[in-house]
């Protein structure tokens, strides 16, 4: 991240952190007094205050010179809270236009009696508390996703793929907890290539709890021409080298604008990523025109690229793109952004029959938030 970056970044995300608080804080506040008269308003005020400055720690914490521990306790103590924060947040707003509407045609009074603020508050908090535990709940399940695919080249044909991506190592998520049982759910799928577009870390090596338990397992995946990665943007930063380093204990070819010929059968390139948050190695990313110029045209070309806006750079020689980043928005209504940003936020994708085939996978863990809400963890099996 840039040095002008480093001071736009946590303005932005204190102007959004602060406001958003401050908002959230006076209508729960508004709520709260409906109940408790006396509420001691210099406590709540405090409360909200620290809400909002650990909100702003913790998703800087990678860049701040702290003990490990502290830096935990703030990205715990963050991303829960920044779910919570997201629906309160628009649920409020919500409510008050309804508020306001049922005001401008004359069905609530003015002011607006205790009565309604106590029942339109007690709704928001309940459909909150219900939206996050459900989003709690589904952030633990990790679903199965197949595809048949029939590229145009044929050599390809009886290959299996195994597609991962935005595994988010060093957050608040279930991956590292849940490792064995998804390095055993690929070894079941008994594929001939793992492919892990990106987003292997959540840019901070020094976050992750156990890396050399979690490079033991990751060791452990079987496929009969091995796994291979390509970074994301927050495979970067300070603790680049020891991401790197961690990816070879693991037995993780990572290909940063490299390509691989694997078996003399396909060509497997993987992309830099386009916008990495740091440091990456020092390298910018190349035009795909200078890769291909080495690359044996008589074989199936496979691009593993993180991030799918990526997808009109490529043409007819390409036969597949394995992509993720997205999360499929992660949590509604997200999801809807994701799906006007992109071509295709998620699943299989081809403009036309000229074009590659491109799989997007929402990831097999979580960015920010432990929540999932209409989307899911997921690994795919691609046959080909």
């Amino acid at each position: 991240m840039s040095g002008l970056a480093m001071i736009i970044f946590p303005l932005i995300l204190l102007a959004i952190a602060g406001g958003g608080n401050l908002y959230i804080g006076l209508k729960l506040y508004q709520w709260l007094v409906t109940i408790f008269p006396n509420i001691d308003s210099g406590i709540y005020i405090g409360v909200f205050t620290i809400l909002a400055v650990i909100m702003i720690l913790g998703f800087m914490s990678s860049f701040l010179p702290f003990p490990v521990w502290l830096k935990r306790s703030f990205s715990w103590i963050s991303v829960h809270w920044m779910g919570i924060f997201v629906y309160l947040l628009l649920l409020y707003f919500v409510m008050d236009i309804i508020l306001l509407a049922g005001g401008l045609l004359r069905i609530i009074p003015d002011p607006v009696p205790q009565s309604v603020i106590f029942y339109s508050g007690l709704n928001v908090v309940l459909i909150t508390t219900g939206l996050v535990s459900y989003g709690l709940y589904k952030a633990n399940r990790l679903r199965y996703v197949f595809y048949d695919l029939q590229p145009a080249n044929t050599s390809l044909n009886g290959m299996k793929l195994v597609l991962i991506s935005d595994s988010h190592l060093g957050a608040v998520n279930n991956f590292e907890r849940d490792l064995e049982k998804i390095v055993q759910a690929i070894n079941d799928m008994k594929p001939d290539l793992v492919c892990w577009t990106g987003d292997i870390f959540n840019g901070d090596y020094f976050a992750v709890r156990n890396p050399d338990r979690a490079a033991m397992l990751l060791g452990g995946i079987e496929s009969a021409y091995g796994v291979y990665a390509c970074p994301g943007n927050h495979d970067a930063g300070a603790s680049y080298t020891q991401m790197s380093e961690f990816l070879k204990r693991a037995d993780v070819t990572l290909l940063s604008d490299e390509y691989a010929i694997i078996d003399d059968r396909f060509v497997l390139i993987g992309r830099s990523d386009s916008s990495p948050i740091g440091d990456a190695g020092g390298s910018k990313r190349k035009d795909i025109s200078d890769i291909l110029s080495s690359v044996d045209a008589d074989l199936p070309i496979i691009v593993m690229d993180h991030n799918p806006g990526s997808i009109r750079d490529y043409g007819s020689e390409i036969n597949l793109i394995l992509t993720g980043h997205t999360h499929k928005g992660q949590m509604f209504p997200f999801s809807l952004i994701t799906r006007a940003i992109f071509d295709v936020d998620h699943g299989h994708y081809q403009k036309d029959k000229n074009s590659p085939h491109v799989i997007v996978t929402s990831g097999v863990s979580t960015w920010g938030p432990p929540l999932r809400i209409g989307t899911n963890n997921e690994i795919v099996c691609i046959t080909l």
